[in-house]
């Protein structure tokens, strides 16, 4: 398939932008990019779908991410962190079956195939979810997916047992870290390719030193990436000093800082844990509608840039944010440093097309298959329809695309060279069959919870 007449925002090394270009599709590979003349005379017998007026980037990559948390949008607006967790989602994660993770999870990709993202990290799914569910989900939609399985022994938040997790949530190694390992064996680049199973650790203070280390000793024995959330909150800064540490030195003390582990928030560091991170090439997800929603602070994205840290772009889970849109946290990304920082030049909107897309790829360890559009990757793409009242006009694509568009502007995705969203409707899955199963399994868990009141509406219903 040959793709035309639409400008084209690469994030290739040269960081081109071609005007009046064309992508051809040979299997699950990007054959050639250029020109439309070029290209249209190079390839003449292949179908066309032209796109003027159309602006093409890479698919989007969201590295962090709770798809079974999409089940709950909207059941914890208003709270902060502790208590979000501790009287809300926890109460309602720890009533769900296997049944309403596999909805859950077919939601969140529902979404976000639908808003542009091609490839996702899901954060740490607990085993009560059905982990065989959520690869299932992934196998049928056709998105590329990094999946997380949950890491723990501890079932407190920051080790502080007035802030104890549900019953129905806690998990021993056997369950959790052994699990891990047999889901790898199972399902570890299986749907040609799109599931890669990871080490989803809970933060520090949810997992005992000992099984950070026996699991960061797997992981590089087996090659399992680790992400984790770390730093998010003042507890957490309350947490490290406890055990006289940073956060920082606190992971490495657990051997947690390497290439292959992904941090996620980072909200709370010091100019020391900046540094190690640099050193050892850990990387972070910023995920600037979480920790301004649940008020966690802002994540020092230019000092960590600067430093030459990678840093990449997240949604985390719908309760806290309350989308899964990645081109909304784009726009979000790029106007919260220039007020914390006082300085409109701060993440400018090229930066956080690179955070959403090759920053990303680097972090998931793909860089060498998706994150840009360049001969050999993998296709996966995105379509955004500029012709609407409220992308017009526009004169430098990238800021058009960072500040001005939404998911709802996403007319055509392709991931690993097929058409997983064409005119804007899912081709994969039906996603009204999707998104009802969900809202029934939804009111279903706050029932059982018996949160019916608490998740309600605060004004009069009548």
């Amino acid at each position: 398939m040959l793709y035309t007449k639409a400008t084209i925002i690469t994030v290739n090394g040269n960081r081109d932008i071609i005007e009046d270009g064309a992508i051809l599709v040979q299997s699950d590979k990007l054959a050639a990019i250029g020109k439309t003349k070029e290209l249209t005379s190079l390839y003449p017998h292949e179908s066309v779908t032209e796109l003027e007026g159309r602006i093409i980037i890479p698919g989007l990559i969201n590295t962090h991410m709770h798809t079974a948390q999409t089940l709950l949008r909207g059941t914890a607006d208003d709270l902060e962190l502790v208590s979000w967790l501790c009287e809300r989602i926890w109460p309602l994660q720890g009533n769900f079956t296997t049944e309403d993770g596999y909805a859950a999870a077919r939601l969140s990709i529902v979404e976000m195939l639908k808003s542009g993202t091609t490839t996702f990290l899901e954060s740490m799914f607990a085993d009560r979810y059905g982990f065989d569910g959520l690869c299932r989900a992934v196998e049928e939609s056709g998105i590329r997916g990094c999946l997380g399985k949950i890491v723990m022994d501890v079932g407190t938040y920051a080790s502080d047992p007035k802030w104890a997790m549900h019953p129905g949530l806690v998990e021993n190694r056997g369950m959790s870290l052994v699990g891990v390992v047999k889901m790898h064996e199972k399902w570890d680049g299986k749907a040609d390719g799109r599931i890669r199973v990871w080490f989803g650790a809970r933060t520090p203070g949810g997992v005992s030193e000992g099984l950070y280390k026996e699991m960061t000793t797997i992981s590089r024995e087996k090659n399992i990436p680790i992400t984790m959330h770390c730093a998010e909150a003042p507890a957490d800064r309350t947490f490290f000093a406890s055990h006289s540490h940073t956060p920082m030195s606190y992971c490495e003390s657990v051997n947690l800082l390497s290439p292959q582990t992904v941090l996620v928030h980072m909200v709370h560091l010091d100019d020391s844990d900046i540094a190690k991170l640099a050193e050892t090439g850990t990387h972070v997800v910023h995920c600037p509608s979480s920790n301004t929603k649940l008020a966690s602070g802002i994540c020092k994205v230019p000092e960590l840039l600067a430093a030459g840290v990678n840093v990449t772009l997240g949604t985390d889970g719908a309760p806290c944010n309350n989308t899964c849109d990645m081109l909304q946290e784009q726009r979000l990304a790029g106007i919260l440093h220039k007020v914390s920082t006082m300085n409109p030049t701060s993440v400018p909107a090229e930066t956080v097309m690179e955070l959403a897309t090759i920053n990303g790829a680097r972090a998931l360890g793909l860089a060498d298959s998706i994150g840009s559009l360049e001969v050999g990757k993998k296709a996966d793409f995105v379509v955004l329809d500029m012709r609407a009242p409220h992308l017009q006009p526009w004169h430098n694509p990238v800021s058009a695309v960072v500040y001005s568009a939404t998911g709802r502007d996403v007319e055509l995705v392709l991931v690993d060279g097929k058409e997983v969203v064409r005119d804007g409707k899912l081709l994969t899955m039906d996603e009204e069959a999707v998104w009802k199963e969900a809202a029934r399994r939804s009111k279903e868990v706050v029932a059982r919870a018996g949160l019916t009141k608490q998740v309600g509406a605060k004004w009069p219903v009548k």
